[in-house]
């Protein structure tokens, strides 16, 4: 078991821009709005605001709402598939004979979203992409909790958009666009414990996609004290601790 802390959050999705709507979102099912992500990328160079594709718009609003005063400190950013959307469309172009754009090539890579961050805030720390597929998000928190052995504060993003059509039928997703911005560290925050156990569930038990979002959004939200999801042969649990110092 790994102790550390939670110091502040924020999410970001389609008609969910406040807690109580993630609140609404995780209390039962809903029709996730039609509207484009709103978000507010003022912390952003305009000139680098075009280069962020939707997924990437998603991140850096996620992030914006921490209002972080430092924004040079170790990252990890972790998303299922990345842009697919992209890089599909990229691989139809080839398709037809046509010649790769550099600019597309360069955002459709899958630390593309992380490496125009640290452009755009200057950031000389570390930053790692991590793509995970099933479990996911235990694995953002997994590399985290890396980074926290030697650094005080790490930001953690995890973000996923809709595979497109073509790729559904062979690998869970998410319906809708959304990001998850969240601010771990070793001295500030609510105490949390991270622990990992090897199970012998089949993979018929596996976490599904949407219930380990639900679950982990509910766990930041407080309803719940206990997080946790089973995926290809591990069993990972985060737990708020009852002792919270700030």
């Amino acid at each position: 078991m790994v102790a550390f802390k939670l110091e502040a959050w924020t999410a970001v999705a389609p008609s969910l821009e406040s807690k109580s709507d993630w609140q609404n979102w995780v209390s039962g099912p809903s029709a996730m709005s039609d509207d484009k992500l709103n978000v507010n990328l003022k912390h952003i160079p305009m000139m680098l605001r075009r280069r962020f594709n939707p997924l990437g718009k998603a991140a850096m609003g996620a992030i914006g709402q921490l209002n972080l005063e430092n924004l040079n400190i170790p990252c990890v950013f972790a998303s299922q598939h990345g842009d697919t959307n992209l890089t599909l469309s990229l691989l139809e172009g080839i398709g037809r004979q046509e010649d790769m754009s550099p600019t597309g090539f360069s955002l459709a890579v899958h630390n593309a979203i992380s490496g125009l961050y640290t452009i755009a805030t200057k950031n000389e720390s570390s930053v790692t992409a991590i793509s995970a597929m099933q479990g996911h998000i235990a694995s953002a928190l997994f590399e985290t909790l890396s980074q926290l052995q030697t650094a005080k504060r790490v930001l953690c993003v995890i973000y996923d958009t809709q595979l497109p059509e073509l790729y559904r039928p062979y690998s869970q997703s998410t319906d809708f666009p959304y990001a998850i911005a969240i601010v771990f560290s070793r001295e500030h925050g609510e105490s949390l414990a991270f622990e990992y156990s090897p199970s012998l569930d089949s993979a018929a038990n596996n976490t599904s996609y949407e219930s380990e979002l639900r679950a982990f959004i509910s766990f930041l939200l407080n309803d719940s004290n206990l997080f946790s999801c089973r995926n290809n042969g591990a069993a990972w649990t985060l737990e708020r601790q009852t002792d919270r110092v700030r």
